[in-house]
């Protein structure tokens, strides 16, 4: 096998990277054009019909990383039909999770207007936008399987041609759709569906060597013991990311409790905690991939040099963020904000930001690591660990210092995961040095 070096992390990164800025920049265009038609309603309908969507597809996002994780050792080990037959496995739950929203539509739109209720007007559009977007279900959730896997497979650059055309077909049939046919929030809806099902058949290419030759048969897609181990995996992943975003959504709603404009403050703040996330997931993504091939190989030099190599990266990554948060983060804020009170407020917690990435770097590349070697288990342990004692922190932080002990009790929730998950790191190697599998 190939050895494992600066630039070949570097090569897997850096697509990730790129790919990742894209999605921002969607949904700037659709709040844009829509904005063009010179009514709050169709903003409205198309910021919460989005939300919902996304919402029902992160349930579903464990496919991405479950199926990078096991294909991954799988290509370790040399087991080509294995590689394709998880791919089939991942993408038979997909279809079936996508057809089972479609079915399900109306209640859980239902249910979503009742948790976040709308204006007649702005709900009636979002129906209109979500009862297009829906049939979309299936390849969207289809997509986190052929991601998965290209990752798996260091293929990134792959992955970076795939966001690239949707994305840029959604932008082109935005501006046609809304603003050449006045298709409106429809329009909208029907440029992402479109984008969605040709991005399926451009996975179906990119992922074409995975149909050939009939690979996948030799790897039997429905082995009992093969799809055990994938649906306790990605139970373990499902269970962990409900946790994660708990305790975010829980800072969210102690945060309104500050005032608004701590409250303000705190979401313009959030955004440099995504700025990270979509910065230093390639390195995360390259460990996952190498210490998942590790694994497989069974070779637990490999894995640590896996484990080391992406975790330098993603420690550099993390000290030039943090620099950069630290002396242009007044600027950044001030291009999110224009509110005087908003502005003054977010300055007063960005120190938090600016050591934010280096304190979180150990959870998020261990994240990378776990899922390679699908130590989801621990991961999921790991995460109920770190729960626990941030509800601590936040009982303890939050009534002495107010907002900046809501900060604090956030670091000290990423802090536990990579004290938690490094403790149990040895298991990585030692599952390297015993895998069957």
């Amino acid at each position: 096998m190939a050895e494992i070096t600066h630039r070949r992390v570097f090569n897997i990164a850096a697509p990730i990277v790129l790919s990742n800025a894209t999605v921002p920049i969607l949904g700037a265009v659709d709040t844009g054009v829509v904005g063009q038609l010179g009514q709050a309603a169709p903003i409205g309908a198309v910021g919460i019909g989005a939300v919902i969507l996304a919402s029902l597809y992160w349930i579903f996002g464990f496919l991405r990383m479950g199926t990078t994780g096991l294909v991954a050792q799988s290509a370790g080990e040399g087991d080509r039909g294995e590689v394709s037959a998880g791919l089939m496995r991942a993408l038979i739950i997909a279809v079936l999770a996508g057809l089972a929203l479609i079915v399900l539509q109306y209640p859980l739109f239902s249910l979503a207007f009742q948790i976040a209720p709308a204006s007649p007007e702005v709900e009636q559009l979002a129906r209109d936008y979500l009862g297009l977007r829906i049939w979309g279900a299936p390849a969207t959730i289809s997509l986190y399987a052929f991601t998965g896997w290209l990752i798996a497979l260091e293929r990134t650059r792959a992955v970076l041609v795939l966001q690239l055309w949707m994305n840029g077909l959604n932008v082109a049939l935005d501006l046609w759709f809304v603003l050449g046919l006045g298709l409106g929030v429809k329009g909208v809806a029907a440029a992402t569906l479109i984008a969605e099902w040709s991005g399926v058949l451009l996975a179906l290419w990119l992922a074409r060597e995975a149909f050939a030759g009939g690979l996948w048969r030799a790897g039997a897609i429905f082995d009992r013991a093969r799809l055990t181990q994938m649906a306790r995996v990605n139970t373990d992943i499902m269970i962990r990311s409900v946790l994660l975003q708990g305790s975010f959504t829980a800072f969210l709603f102690l945060g309104a409790g500050q005032g608004d404009a701590k409250l303000a403050a705190n979401q313009v703040l959030l955004q440099f905690l995504g700025i990270t996330a979509y910065a230093l997931d390639g390195f995360a993504f390259a460990a996952e991939s190498l210490v998942g091939q590790a694994v497989g190989a069974r070779s637990p030099t490999r894995l640590r040099r896996a484990a080391v190599v992406s975790s330098q990266w993603g420690v550099g990554g993390a000290a030039l963020l943090g620099l950069v948060f630290l002396l242009a983060g007044p600027a950044i804020i001030d291009t999110m904000t224009t509110a005087p009170e908003v502005r003054e407020t977010a300055r007063q917690y960005l120190p938090w930001l600016a050591v934010a990435p280096l304190i979180g770097i150990a959870s998020w590349m261990f994240d990378g690591i776990f899922i390679g070697a699908t130590l989801t288990r621990e991961m999921r342990n790991a995460m109920l660990a770190s729960v626990a004692v941030y509800v601590a922190a936040l009982a303890i932080l939050l009534p002495a210092f107010g907002n900046h002990g809501l900060w604090a009790a956030l670091m000290v929730l990423n802090a536990t995961r990579g004290l938690t998950m490094a403790r149990l790191y040895p298991r990585a190697e030692a599952k390297a040095a015993t895998s069957s599998w």
